[in-house]
């Protein structure tokens, strides 16, 4: 069965550790604070990664890097479909997938009746059995998102080859393992950073114990102060 090549030799990660860095820097997408992350958790640096997608040149840059990883060393096409969970892999999935000129499909959070979510496909979106399925996201910090996409991409019937994150938060500690197959899929970034994240309150979060104001980005605004107490 024809497979994801092998990681990219060490220089090219460092080149593309480096220009995705330059990217967000110059578009504002890294900021220093006190913030509200995605997962509950606080940190003290945020990556909100639509100043740097508002951009089409820029985020056309950064999914040719995403498409180096689905083509074999003979530039050939070594994946059928690229998906991304909503909100921001929903852009990321599209432009990868036109450049490599196969389809993006993009899964979306539902909740059960008892309040748990998961990730669907919806739309009409489908995984034939044995197509190899290219997963892309934007920002990973513990990888919940991809991981809710796992058991739906398993249950079509899709080969995961290799999933893919703009900016690896986690210091490259997050892995990602199915919660229906216990199965671990290879995850790669091209940016990894080691940002700490916290417990909310001031036992936890030392920016909390400061009384610094806490932020609370991205879905909710640009820089929406929430309460500390």
């Amino acid at each position: 069965m024809t497979t994801i090549r092998p990681a990219l030799d060490a220089a090219a990660r460092h080149a593309a550790a480096t220009r995705t860095e330059a990217l967000f820097r110059s578009s504002g997408a890294f900021r220093d604070g006190h913030f509200q992350l995605k997962s509950g958790r606080h940190g003290d640096a945020y990556v909100e990664k639509f100043q740097v997608l508002q951009d089409p040149a820029a985020t056309s840059e950064l999914c040719a890097l995403f498409a180096a990883h689905g083509q074999g060393g003979d530039g050939e096409t070594l994946v059928d479909l690229v998906a991304g969970p909503t909100t921001g892999g929903v852009i990321l999935a599209f432009e990868t997938a036109r450049q490599l000129g196969v389809r993006s499909i993009f899964a979306e959070e539902v909740r059960g009746d008892d309040g748990s979510s998961r990730r669907e496909f919806r739309r009409g979106f489908r995984i034939e059995p044995g197509e190899r399925a290219l997963l892309v996201d934007d920002i990973l910090t513990t990888g919940g998102s991809l991981q809710a996409m796992l058991p739906a991409v398993e249950a079509a019937g899709g080969v995961i080859v290799e999933c893919l994150v703009l900016v690896d938060r986690s210091g490259g500690r997050a892995t990602l393992t199915s919660p229906s197959s216990g199965r671990t899929y290879p995850l790669r970034s091209l940016w990894q950073l080691d940002l700490p994240t916290y417990e909310p309150g001031p036992a936890g979060c030392p920016a909390c114990l400061a009384g610094i104001p806490l932020e609370a980005p991205g879905s909710s605004g640009t820089g929406t102060s929430v309460s500390t107490a």
